[in-house]
């Protein structure tokens, strides 16, 4: 239980430095001084679904955060609901950008930020109407819990594809297949007191300089540490530790795993981590 202990003191460090620069704003001070988030129209596939976006303006100086942002960021929140004739949204996220938040390393975006979204709706051949309950971190010496709604039918009719929104399509992590992934394997290991030791081991070619593995479970219920990351020739080694929130045991589902490699170059996106 010692161990389950000094895991829950980091947690609880880790938690209290990112209150340390949270605080409150208002919601217009927010959307005038910090980000500014519109909807993307798009265009609608052949098959019935839609291409649209999220367009996240971003103050000089302020950045967002990555869906895994990282030691100390604020991870996305979005909520469809109160969409109309929406039965699926998916994100397709661009390959973002590595930072130092208060001497710990956060994952995200600055600038200007286009999201794509892919929709598919309840009925085919009928508009969507794009209603997303937001929360997203903004940070800049300060880090701010930002809470938006943003409404817009889309147009059906549009069929020739945006140029903003593919751009950042074309900005999206490298898979397996597009970066000459060989051998992807994953060591699992208990630690006494509880969770788990993950050693992953990933055969391609180096993208760029400062990698970083980042592992995430597709479990919402499992906190993963930040990745330590070394390269030997063409294979990546990543460790890290993998903690149920509730300090219980877990089943991990490899199948669930996703191992995201980041660099100063492009990125690789690995689904799936079988045993080794």
């Amino acid at each position: 239980m010692a161990h389950v202990s000094g895991m829950i003191q980091v947690l609880r460090t880790i938690f209290l430095a990112a209150l340390s620069v949270l605080v409150p704003v208002s919601g217009a001070r927010a959307q005038e001084d910090m980000v500014a988030v519109s909807i993307v129209n798009g265009w609608q596939m052949a098959d019935g679904s839609h291409v649209a976006a999220l367009k996240f303006v971003l103050a000089d100086g302020w950045k967002t955060y990555w869906r895994a942002p990282g030691e100390a960021g604020i991870p996305p929140q979005f909520d469809w609901r109160g969409s109309r004739n929406l039965a699926r949204a998916e994100i397709e996220w661009p390959t973002p950008k590595q930072t130092m938040t208060n001497g710990m390393r956060t994952i995200g975006y600055e600038h200007v930020l286009v999201l794509p979204l892919r929709l598919t709706p309840e009925r085919a051949g009928q508009p969507i109407t794009l209603s997303v309950d937001m929360e997203i971190g903004v940070c800049s010496d300060i880090c701010v819990p930002v809470s938006l709604t943003v409404t817009q039918p889309l147009d059906g009719g549009q069929r020739r594809p945006d140029p903003q929104i593919a751009a950042a399509l074309a900005a999206r992590p490298y898979n397996q297949t597009e970066a000459g992934v060989g051998r992807v394997a994953c060591k699992v290991s208990p630690i006494e007191g509880g969770g788990v030791h993950l050693v992953a081991e990933v055969d391609v070619a180096a993208m760029g300089s400062q990698e970083m593995v980042v592992v995430e479970t597709g479990n919402p219920a499992l906190w993963v540490t930040q990745a330590k990351s070394a390269r030997q020739g063409n294979r990546l080694r990543a460790e890290a530790q993998i903690y149920h929130a509730e300090g219980r045991g877990f089943m991990l589902d490899r199948s669930g795993l996703r191992l995201t490699i980041l660099s100063t170059g492009d990125a690789v996106d690995i689904r799936g981590c079988p045993a080794g």
